[in-house]
């Protein structure tokens, strides 16, 4: 049986992994769209495109389905186990509470979530050829 202290320790590695998640989702998206300025080949890769859209596809149909991110909810239970408070709501609705101070409804999380899959999604429109061709290459 792992101490409060090992459990807390676990938590926070999970808040790591869940903040790495959602820089790649970010910075994944920012890098595809700068990306033809710098001449970044990368950006078209098949893979990274692949990883990127399904990463944001299971953020959007969480919010579509009302539910919390299984991260969220992993760590909320290692944080109870180690004596601490877990969220009170979402992941990102918690730390941009903490940082912004703004306490929006769940629905406006889920409709931001949904706009920038919209933006994914236009993103391999606008690089459909692209990556047509390196799957042809």
């Amino acid at each position: 049986m792992a101490t409060p202290v090992q459990y807390q320790l676990l938590a926070d590695a999970l808040l790591l992994v869940h903040v790495a998640f959602v820089a790649f989702v970010l910075l994944g998206c920012v890098a595809i769209l700068v990306g033809p300025l710098f001449l970044w080949q990368w950006i078209y890769s098949r893979r990274f495109r692949w990883l990127h859209a399904a990463a944001i596809g299971i953020v959007v149909l969480q919010a579509w389905l009302g539910r919390l991110c299984p991260l969220t909810i992993w760590e909320n239970d290692l944080r109870r186990r180690a004596g601490e408070a877990g969220y009170e709501a979402s992941f990102i609705q918690h730390w941009l509470k903490q940082i912004l101070y703004y306490d929006f409804p769940l629905w406006v999380f889920g409709l931001a979530y949904t706009i920038f899959g919209a933006v994914v999604a236009g993103l391999w429109w606008r690089d459909r050829e692209r990556l047509a061709a390196r799957t042809r290459s």
